[in-house]
């Protein structure tokens, strides 16, 4: 991976949109800073497009989609995307299944839970898993703040897969669903539906950032990819790494990309 400094210029210059992930590339240590949510409206007054792609819940990208004043937000790891229509000012939900399909998927999630939690004492959910749709989101620590030891993750991944679920690894969790969508697939929907590309053609044009393993699809997708700092710590299970990473973690390596991007794209003084 080389340094924000070694992209060249004459890339950044051609980008129009960002999708980026939000947990530990935005927020730091959980936490959306000043100085990231700054960035965000950087990037919007400068006329960029701007889509988080998080493994967060639904109700959280409620949330993002009316008070971010970003164009989409896609969520659950590629289960949906939201946006507000810009001509009725209504939140819009574009979910990967219908509705039948959606509740039959989570009574099999459901179910999938339950066995979860009576296999593994000591595991628990994600405080936020009653707003997820589709997502069953297992927390990497336990009650007492450590990590889960790799066997464990290990066994509880086999558990879920059996029953037929994917598994993804966040920075935070262990995400298991039903069904073969990813981030990647689920941004490629909103680039077609929202604004009629073919991201395979415009790909050049967008920048990807994030951090972690569930990063991977859109890491190699993207020419233009980007990690925050922290990524480091996840490079094992990247089958490729992003291109390029910051000097900084978190939410504040987000600034460090979101500022060189934009000086970039800035005329030049005379």
């Amino acid at each position: 991976m080389k340094p924000l400094s070694a992209i060249p210029k004459t890339r950044l210059k051609r980008i129009r949109g960002v999708f980026t992930d939000v947990d530990d590339t935005i927020t730091t240590h959980g936490r959306l800073t000043a100085k990231a949510l700054g960035a965000i409206e950087a990037l919007i007054g400068a006329g960029l497009r701007v889509v988080p792609v998080t493994g967060g819940p639904a109700g959280w990208c409620d949330h993002i989609a009316r008070a971010w004043n970003v164009d989409a937000v896609i969520g659950e790891g590629g289960a949906f995307y939201f946006h507000i229509d810009r001509e009725s000012g209504k939140l819009k939900r574009r979910f990967w299944f219908d509705e039948q399909t959606r509740a039959e998927k989570r009574q099999m999630m459901e179910a999938a839970r339950d066995s979860v939690l009576a296999e593994f004492p000591g595991v628990f959910l994600s405080s936020d898993q009653p707003y997820r749709e589709l997502d069953l989101a297992i927390e990497l620590r336990n009650a007492k703040g450590s990590r889960l030891p790799d066997p464990v993750v290990d066994d509880i991944r086999a558990m879920v897969r059996r029953r037929g679920m994917t598994t993804k690894m966040s920075s935070i969790h262990i995400n298991a669903y039903f069904g073969d969508y990813d981030k990647l697939a689920m941004t490629r929907i909103v680039a077609a539906e929202l604004w009629g590309e073919n991201l395979d053609d415009t790909r050049d044009e967008w920048l990807f950032i994030g951090d972690s393993a569930n990063d991977a699809a859109m890491f190699e997708f993207f020419p233009l990819s980007v990690g925050v700092a922290n990524v480091k710590h996840v490079l094992d299970q990247l089958p490729v790494p992003p291109k390029y990473v910051t000097a900084a973690e978190g939410g504040a390596g987000f600034a460090q990309m979101v500022k060189a991007l934009l000086a970039a794209r800035a005329p030049k003084r005379r």
